[in-house]
């Protein structure tokens, strides 16, 4: 499961998940092997043919992290989904996620804390905003750990 902050306006306006034409997030699934090809944005609800799933920590908000009121994130809410589902790996689509669920660190990677049997990952944000921090060496290092941990599903 992936889980980001908030859908950006463009996401919002078109009813998909990184939608923005700059974000990389479609483009690091295919590229690290996660999805067999490109998929667009508005294909996200195949996403569950290849084991992933989508969410985000604030579900009635939208904009850009410094746009979002600091009540928007529901914590609560993500760790009674994880639970509720269980899936054998969460992973933030940005550190400010992941800071805002873990606490004031977060490295990218595999983290040292799980949820259960979910385990978590840090990987860089695809906004084209976060351009700067950008590197698809984690999405494929996430690929890679996902690969050698769990057997395709039949």
């Amino acid at each position: 499961m992936f889980c980001g902050t908030a859908a950006g306006k463009r996401s919002a306006q078109e009813g998909a998940y990184y939608a923005h034409p700059g974000n990389m997030f479609w483009r690091a699934l295919f590229q690290a092997g996660l999805t067999p090809r490109l998929l667009a944005p508005q294909e996200f609800s195949l996403l569950p043919e290849f084991g992933i799933g989508l969410t985000d920590l604030a579900k009635r908000h939208i904009g850009n992290d410094d746009e979002l009121p600091k009540d928007a994130f529901d914590v609560p809410g993500l760790l009674s989904k994880i639970e509720r589902y269980a899936p054998a790996m969460l992973a933030f689509t940005s550190k400010h996620a992941a800071r805002t669920v873990l606490g004031a660190h977060a490295s990218y990677g595999l983290q040292d804390r799980a949820f259960g049997s979910t385990k978590v990952f840090v990987l860089p944000s695809p906004s084209g905003q976060a351009r700067g921090h950008w590197d698809l060496t984690h999405w494929i290092a996430l690929a890679a750990h996902a690969a050698s941990t769990f057997e395709p599903q039949q």
